[in-house]
């Protein structure tokens, strides 16, 4: 097998043991993006040189941390100091930071190789699209904003990417690329040196291969906890089954990837339980609306006074609050957010963690319609993690995951619980093999 298709866990393991050279590996993943990403198109910055004499240099040093010789992609609304940071916008082509993001720098420091910069929509949040296409049918999106980075993790052509999500950013383009994701809890990792869209939503996230890739990263970061709780028995474990307040939006490859998750868990002994959530949590997708176009006035009112015209009209609308959004609004908004967050974390007292889907089905055709949020929007304002998981295929072939979710701060035994429940619900992703 060639070191691309490895998960970054099992590089990880080879590179300890002696078994394989960061130097390959970064070697065998630009061999794999040249070969596929004129078509996929993942990319908006490659530093090969640098990455080879990097992987080079960490060959001759004891490991350095979790991530220690295995590349990563960064999604370009995040800063690197060595790269351009063009967040797709063509104001920045050329921009060049003074310094990585915190992101970035504890990814450095951890022994991650940086690869390059993945293609966004433009500042992860409106206005122009990606120019990347999902791997497994060109002819569609890989979702967006974190569409170069979902897209590349899921062609084999790098290991771990950095997302973002502000409203379905991250967790959706896991779906739609046959990948995992986590999207941590809200706050947990710094997002100094990330383009802001909203204050009180932007959470930064990371794409892998398997559960244990996700992991990996998280250790890094030093997530409360990982890998200090033991994953637990199947036969223990009450998931709550969540359709949530939005499943008229549900497409039938949605829904059967859902059916299809509950009754492998049930067939492996996992205990069902139906969670219908209160009346308020039907208010919050319109509250995660209001909150990100409320505080997108304030993130991009300096790009529209500053490039006019050159500015596309999305950023425009929001920093002129085109939509009308009243300081009662946002105050309600806020409000209910709160009073919710409460409420969902006193359910737990019934089961351990929450299954819901991940998108609406599988991922539209064309690149412009980057799908609908409206699976994760009120997830990203709870501020829980999310963990994304593939599960199936719909009638066009392409995938359908589902997510698992837990309380605020619970990340380690999210990971713990994904680490069993996974390999249940995960049993038709498709596996590449070296000449794919």
């Amino acid at each position: 097998m060639e070191p691309c298709f490895l998960t970054a866990s099992e590089a990880a393991t080879r590179i300890r043991d002696g078994k394989l050279t960061s130097e390959a590996l970064i070697r065998s993943c630009i061999e794999r993006i040249e070969a596929r990403d004129p078509q996929v198109k993942a990319w908006l910055h490659l530093d090969k040189g640098k990455a080879i004499a990097t992987a080079r240099e960490l060959d001759k040093r004891p490991a350095m941390g979790a991530l220690h010789g295995l590349p990563f992609g960064v999604k370009d609304m995040i800063d690197t100091a060595d790269m351009p940071t063009t967040y797709n916008s063509p104001v920045f082509q050329g921009y060049r930071p003074a310094r990585d993001a915190a992101c970035v720098g504890v990814a450095r420091l951890s022994g991650a190789v940086i690869l390059g910069k993945t293609d966004t929509v433009e500042f992860a949040s409106a206005g122009r699209r990606a120019a990347t296409r999902n791997p497994k049918n060109l002819a569609h999106t890989p979702g967006g904003s974190s569409s170069g980075s979902g897209a590349a993790v899921g062609d084999r052509q790098v290991q771990l990417a950095f997302g973002t999500q502000t409203g379905g950013s991250h967790i959706r383009p896991a779906s739609f690329n046959g990948i995992y994701g986590l999207k941590p809890t809200w706050g947990s990792v710094s997002r100094e040196g990330a383009k802001q869209y909203s204050n009180m939503l932007d959470t930064i996230g990371w794409y892998g291969r398997s559960v244990d890739d996700l992991a990996l990263v998280a250790s890094a970061f030093r997530l409360h906890d990982v890998g200090g709780i033991a994953a637990p028995e199947l036969s223990t474990l009450k998931v709550a089954i969540c359709r949530s307040p939005f499943w008229s939006k549900i497409e039938p490859a949605g829904e059967k990837a859902f059916d299809i998750a509950c009754e492998r868990l049930k067939q492996a002994g996992v205990t069902l339980v139906e969670l219908t959530l209160p009346a308020p949590f039907d208010g919050m997708v319109e509250a995660q609306n209001t909150i990100m176009m409320g505080e997108g006035r304030a993130s991009f009112l300096d790009a529209a006074l500053e490039f006019g015209d050159r500015l596309h009209q999305d950023f425009h609308d929001r920093a002129n609050n085109k939509l009308g959004i009243t300081p009662e609004k946002m105050i309600a908004a806020y409000d209910l957010a709160a009073d919710c967050r409460r409420a969902f974390e006193a359910l737990y007292v019934d089961f351990d963690v929450v299954l819901t889907p991940a998108a609406p089905g599988e991922a539209p055709e064309g690149s412009y319609n980057t799908g609908n949020h409206i699976f994760n929007a009120m997830w990203t304002l709870l501020h829980v993690p999310c963990l994304g998981i593939p599960c199936t295929t719909g009638p066009k072939g392409l995938p359908v995951g589902v997510q698992i979710v837990a309380p605020r701060f619970d990340d380690a035994r999210l990971l713990a619980m994904a680490a069993v429940l996974a390999p249940v619900i995960d049993l038709e992703t498709p596996h590449y093999s070296a000449d794919a």
